[in-house]
C-alpha cells in the first residue's frame, strides 16, 4: 500500500494491539490528541481504507499476548509489512501496560524481532509505565495499582498479577522480564537522568540530552515513566529518532501520550460529548476471572445478572442456546442484562481461559443477533476481558472501531464499524479485567453524569 491509496499524506504513527481492549485505549489517546484515527480489526481491505478516509493515525487490533512465538510470528509478519508500507514513522507495539507476558506466550521479544525487521531504525525504545492508569516504572522496576484501588503494589507482589491465570508476573525488574523472552542487552534510562520541561527556556537542554541518547543508543531503551510530566522528553525522544529512520516503539498507551506532546499539530482536542443514559436496554458480558471484574458485577445495580456455568458453557451446546434465549427475552423486555461467568475454585489452565473466552464471546454475538432478529437491535453493549474482547469482536463481526468516548480510565466507548446493518454504529466498551472502578457497568447504562 503507498499513501495515495489512501489520501495525499501517509499516517504519522501507526500501532498493533496485542490485545483489543488495550488497542481501544490507544485509539482513545490517540483521538484526544487531534488526530484522525480508526482501529482496523485485521489488516484493511482497499475498500475499508477508502471507507476511513485520510488518516493521522492507524491501528491494528490483534490478540498476540495469547498467541504462542510461532503463531505471533506469522500474524506479525503481515503486519509489519503493511504498517511499514504506511508510510507511517512510528510503529507503535501496544503491551499491556502491566507488561504481563511469557516466553511461551505473548512473548514481546518475538514481537520486538519480527516487526524491527520492517522499521529500520536500530533504536528501540520501550515506554514503562502509564501514569493514568496508575502504571509506573521506576529504575527498571515496574509497579501498578489494582482497579481503582489507591494502593501501588511491585509487579511481582501484585494481588492480581503475581497471581494472572496465563502470565503471572514473577519479575518487577523489566530488563529481566523481557530478557527471559529474548530481548537482551537492554539499555535502561533512569527517570531521574531526564532534563526537566517545564519552561521554553529547558527546551535547548532537553533537545542536547535527546541527541546524546539517540547518538549513543542502539537497541532497546527502557525509559522509566512515574509522571505524566516526564511524557514531553519521552515524547520528544521518540519523535526525533524517528525522523532520521522510521522506528518500532514498544509499551502501552503512554507511547502516544508521549508522542501527542511531540508530533508537530497535535494537541489535545474538545472532549467528545459525554456518554449519555443508553436509549434502550444494554447487554454486558463478562468473561474476565478478576477480582476487579468480580467487584464490578457484585456492585452494578441497574442490570437482570445472568450467572453462566463455565464448564457446561463448554460442553453442552443446549445449554448456550438456553443462555441465549434467556437473555434475549430480557432485552426484548427492555432490560439491562448481564451475563457472566462464573469464578472457578482455582486457576484454569491456558487453553481453559481461551475456550472460555471464545465461548462466551460467541454467546455475546448469538444474543446480539437473535435480539435483532427479535425487533430489538442493541445500541449499547459491553465487554469485560481482554481475551472476551478480542474474540467477541470477531464473533461480531466488525472490521474497525472508531473512538466515541473513555468511560474511566482505561476504559474506552468505542463506535462500531461492521458491514452488518445490526452491528454497524453500535456503541461498545471493551475492557480489560484490571480496569474500570466498581460501578462501571451501571456507568455504561446510565452514562455520564
Amino acid at each position: 500500500m503507498n499513501g495515495s491509496e489512501r489520501g495525499p499524506a501517509p499516517p504519522r504513527v501507526a500501532w498493533y494491539g496485542d490485545d483489543f481492549t488495550g488497542a481501544t485505549d490507544t485509539l482513545a489517546e490517540v483521538s484526544r490528541a487531534g488526530l484522525r484515527s480508526l482501529l482496523f480489526l485485521g489488516v484493511p481491505t482497499a475498500e475499508q481504507l477508502r471507507r476511513a478516509g485520510r488518516l493521522d493515525a492507524l491501528g491494528i487490533a490483534g490478540a498476540a499476548r495469547g498467541m504462542a512465538p510461532a503463531e505471533m510470528q506469522a500474524e506479525l509478519r503481515g503486519i509489519g509489512r503493511f504498517m511499514a508500507g504506511t508510510g507511517a514513522r512510528v510503529l507503535h507495539y501496544k503491551c499491556c501496560s502491566t507488561f504481563d507476558s511469557a516466553p511461551h506466550v505473548g512473548n514481546i521479544g518475538v514481537a520486538v524481532q519480527e516487526l524491527r525487521r520492517h522499521m529500520p531504525n536500530p533504536l528501540v525504545p520501550i515506554v514503562g509505565g502509564q501514569p493514568s492508569i496508575g502504571r509506573y516504572c521506576s529504575f527498571a522496576q515496574l509497579f501498578a495499582r489494582a482497579g481503582s484501588a489507591p494502593e501501588i503494589h511491585r509487579i511481582d507482589r501484585h494481588p492480581v498479577m503475581r497471581v494472572h491465570p496465563v502470565t503471572p508476573m514473577h519479575e518487577a525488574d523489566l530488563r529481566l522480564h523481557l530478557a527471559a523472552q529474548g530481548l537482551q542487552d537492554i539499555r535502561s534510562v533512569p527517570h531521574t537522568a531526564y532534563p526537566r520541561l517545564r519552561q521554553a527556556a529547558d527546551a535547548p537542554a532537553a533537545e542536547r540530552w535527546i541527541d546524546q541518547v539517540i547518538e549513543t543508543a542502539d537497541g532497546p531503551l527502557l525509559l522509566d515513566l512515574v509522571d505524566d510530566e516526564q511524557l514531553a522528553v519521552i515524547g520528544r525522544l521518540i519523535w526525533r529518532a524517528a525522523a532520521c529512520l522510521p522506528l518500532l516503539a514498544v509499551g502501552p498507551s503512554s507511547v502516544q501520550q508521549a508522542l501527542a506532546r511531540a508530533i508537530p499539530g497535535a494537541c489535545a482536542s474538545d472532549a467528545p460529548p459525554p456518554l449519555p443514559p443508553a436509549s434502550g436496554p444494554v447487554l454486558a458480558v463478562a468473561g474476565s476471572l478478576s477480582p476487579v471484574t468480580a467487584r464490578q458485577i457484585a456492585a452494578c445495580l441497574h442490570y437482570t445478572r445472568q450467572p453462566l456455568r463455565v464448564e457446561r458453557l463448554l460442553g453442552d451446546a443446549g445449554y448456550a442456546a438456553d443462555q441465549a434465549r434467556q437473555a434475549i427475552a430480557a432485552l426484548v423486555q427492555g432490560r439491562n442484562v448481564l451475563v457472566h461467568t462464573d469464578r472457578p475454585d482455582h486457576a484454569p489452565a491456558a487453553e481453559h481461559t481461551a475456550a472460555t473466552a471464545r465461548a462466551t464471546a460467541q454467546l455475546a454475538a448469538a444474543i446480539v443477533q437473535g435480539s435483532a432478529q427479535a425487533g430489538k437491535r442493541l445500541d449499547r453493549i459491553g465487554i469485560a476481558g481482554g481475551d472476551t474482547s478480542s474474540q467477541a469482536t470477531l464473533a461480531l463481526g466488525l472490521w474497525g472501531l472508531a473512538f466515541r468516548c473513555v468511560l474511566a480510565p482505561g476504559v474506552t466507548v468505542s463506535i462500531a464499524r461492521s458491514d452488518d446493518p445490526r452491528i454497524d454504529g453500535v456503541e461498545l466498551m471493551l475492557k480489560g479485567g484490571q480496569m474500570g472502578g466498581d460501578f462501571l457497568f451501571d456507568d455504561l447504562a446510565l452514562g455520564q453524569a
